[in-house]
This record gives structure tokens, C-alpha cells and sequence, in this order.
């Protein structure tokens, strides 16, 4: 398999940066360019007002900010950012066909049962969806 650009989908969790090293070293291994992508969820529309809580959307600035913070541990992959607006599986999965991603590397939270029926799975739709193949890794256990 020729790998010349794999997708780096972060929320900005622990678990997504337990991954970034895992593709920062498949991009290093295979020469590959690491897209870094954030998708912005758009703000929700409330009815009424009766659902809404007062908690604030995140600025487009701030997340384009806290997006450039994120790296490849190796300063010899190349790598660009991309922020994108959308359900995330969706966008994600739209950007790797649009930009030819070989291989998405991602972190999941690895949630099981009812928290992932009321919660749902990124990974999982993105697997689903997505024009090629998935490394997914599941967030690293605590240390007891």
C-alpha cells in the first residue's frame, strides 16, 4: 500500500493525542503528508429557547488556534491543517476523498454500551464512510 497523505482527524482529547505520534510515524515511515483536520460541528438551532443551557460555542479563531498547535512529534513530516464545518464523520470523510487521504489515523474514546448508544461514535460512522482504509486507536487506560 502507497500511503502519500494520511488524515489526522483531532476534537483535541487525550485520546486523540495518544494517536498523533501512531500517524506522525506512518507519515515519517512512508513519506506521507499528515493532513491535520478539526471539524467545527455548526451551532445548533434551538426551538424556543427551551433546550438552550447558555453554554457558549467555541470561536472559529480558537479552535483555528488550538488546530495550529497541533504537530507532528517529528519536525521533518510534512503537515497542513485543515478546519472544516460539519457533522464530523461527514466532513472528515468528504475531506479525505477530496484531498485523496490513503489512510486515516484516529483516536476513539472506545466507549461501549449505553454510553455509546446516547453518545454515538465518531470512529464508527467515519469508519463507515470513509474512501479508505481506518487505523483506529482506542484511548490509552489510566494507570491504576
Amino acid at each position: 500500500m502507497q500511503v502519500k497523505k494520511i488524515l489526522f482527524p483531532t476534537d483535541f482529547s487525550h485520546c486523540s493525542d495518544a494517536a498523533l505520534p501512531v500517524a506522525t510515524s506512518l507519515a515519517r515511515d512512508s513519506g506521507a503528508t499528515l493532513l491535520i483536520v478539526h471539524a467545527e460541528e455548526p451551532p445548533m438551532a434551538y426551538g424556543g429557547g427551551e433546550m438552550y443551557y447558555g453554554i457558549p460555542d467555541p470561536v472559529t479563531e480558537d479552535l483555528r488556534n488550538m488546530l495550529k498547535k497541533v504537530v507532528p512529534s517529528d519536525p521533518g513530516v510534512p503537515y497542513e491543517h485543515h478546519l472544516v464545518v460539519g457533522d464530523p464523520a461527514t466532513s472528515i470523510s468528504e475531506l479525505a476523498k477530496s484531498q485523496g487521504a490513503d489512510l486515516i489515523v484516529m483516536g476513539t474514546h472506545g466507549r461501549t454500551g449505553l454510553r455509546r448508544l446516547l453518545m454515538g461514535s465518531v470512529a464508527e460512522a467515519i469508519v463507515r464512510r470513509a474512501p479508505c482504509p481506518v487505523f483506529i486507536m482506542k484511548e490509552p487506560q489510566a494507570e491504576a
